[in-house]
Parts: structure tokens; C-alpha cells; sequence
């Protein structure tokens, strides 16, 4: 699937420069690096942590690997080439920040893609998705790549084949959605300052409740792609499930 979902990124030059936001432990580098220099392609990510586990790749030790806020990206307006995000956008505060942040940073035709998930049609689905994370619907998606300027906004429906493309059971598609920047300089849509006050103390009780809520969502969400596999493994392929 990670394949798949870089395809719309359209990585044809190894000479491209390329920026992974969100990249974490680099699952989603080790895709990009199969077709671009190593030395090309800087990683971001808020997490130590994860970034930590990204420098221990091997293949990954020639990218840059950085910490950074994809919603105010340490990079020059007009200076990459591609700008990649994969599983990374349900976790923004503000995705539209993030999107215009994109447009910013690319060069005059760069190409943006970024991979999510998309929001749930089965209703228990949809109960536990709100209490979980962020699950933009795709007209979102194309919305927010719309309003920062990106033009040719193109959305390509991502998810296991053995899903057979049924969506009524949970959340069992992701998109890639891209865009390409048609004007050097910042993005046309203007923000005001970021929302988000990082610096406030959490309240240990709202944390808690909210994590055991996220628990309980995570193991749904666990239980729904075993639950699809099953089923694909039983009804005769052409079949509906």
C-alpha cells in the first residue's frame, strides 16, 4: 500500500528534492528513497523518539532528519521540489495551516501529497473515529488544497485489496491526495496566528479519559481489518461483503 499511495507523487527524477513531514520512523522515507538520492530528502518530525528510530535505518542515513511542526515548516519558501505526508495529517491541529504550509515551501509546479485516513460512513464507526483522532471526509481534503492555491487538486482512494473497496463496515480507506503549486511565492490564503497554545498544562484527569477513549477506539479499529479479512476470505471472490 505505501507504494501505491506514493504513486500520485509522481518520484520519476532521483534528483528531486523532497521533504517527508510527519515522517516519524521513516516507513513512509524508505518508499521515497527507492526512487529519489537519500541526500535529497529531508525528514520532519515533532517526535525525538520517533526520529531516533529513523536514524538507526541505514538506508536512511544520507536523508536530513530533523524536528520540526508541520504547521510552520523550517524550510525556504520556493525550495523543494516534492512535498510528501503520510499519516501524519490526523494528528495536525489544523490541517489547513499545514496544506497552505506546503504550498509555501515548494518550488513553481512542485507537487504536494499527502496520505490519510478518511472519515468513516458506518455509524459505530464514525462514534469511535470522533473520539480517536482526526478523519477528514475527501471533500475536505480537496477543499483545503483548494483554499491554499494548489491547482490540478487530485484525490486517489487508498486502501488493502482485500477490503474489495467496501467502505459501509468502518474506516477502511485512506486517500492520497496531491496538488501542484502554480505561483512562486507564499500561499494566496492568509491565517491568523496558530491557535494551538502547546506551553498550557494538561489536565491529568481530561488526559486520562482521553487516552482510554483512544484505546478503546484503537482496538476497534484493530478488530475492523480482521473482521474484513475474514470475511474476504470467505465469500467467493466477485461478491460482495
Amino acid at each position: 500500500m505505501r507504494d501505491e499511495a506514493l504513486a500520485p507523487a509522481d518520484l520519476h527524477d532521483p534528483g528531486l528534492k523532497v521533504v517527508d513531514v510527519g515522517g516519524g520512523t521513516g516507513f513512509t522515507t524508505l518508499g521515497i528513497v527507492k526512487h529519489v538520492y537519500p541526500k535529497n530528502v529531508t525528514v520532519l518530525d515533532q517526535s525525538p523518539h520517533q526520529l531516533a528510530k529513523a536514524r538507526q535505518k541505514e538506508v536512511l542515513r544520507e536523508c536530513t532528519i530533523i524536528e520540526g511542526d508541520a504547521e510552520e515548516l523550517p524550510f525556504p519558501t520556493d525550495s523543494v521540489d516534492r512535498y510528501i505526508s503520510a499519516g501524519s495529517i490526523e494528528y495536525w491541529p489544523d490541517p489547513q495551516r499545514g496544506i497552505r504550509e506546503a504550498y509555501r515551501v515548494l518550488k513553481l509546479g512542485g507537487l504536494a501529497c499527502i496520505i490519510g485516513p478518511v472519515y468513516p460512513t458506518f455509524w459505530l464507526s464514525c462514534f469511535f473515529a470522533d473520539m480517536w483522532m482526526l478523519f477528514p471526509k475527501e471533500e475536505e481534503y480537496v477543499e483545503w488544497f483548494n483554499k491554499a492555491g494548489f491547482k490540478d487538486v487530485k484525490l486517489k482512494r487508498i486502501g488493502p485489496k482485500w477490503y474489495r473497496s467496501v467502505r459501509r463496515h468502518g474506516l477502511i480507506m485512506g486517500c492520497s491526495v496531491t496538488g501542484v503549486k502554480r505561483e512562486t511565492g507564499d500561499s494566496p490564503l492568509q491565517l491568523g496566528p496558530k491557535a494551538e497554545d502547546v506551553k498550557k498544562p494538561v489536565n491529568p484527569f481530561s488526559f486520562l479519559i482521553r487516552f482510554i477513549l483512544g484505546m478503546i477506539a484503537a482496538t476497534y479499529y484493530v478488530l475492523v481489518p480482521i473482521y474484513m479479512w475474514i470475511k474476504d476470505q470467505i465469500v467467493p471472490k466477485g461478491q460482495p461483503i
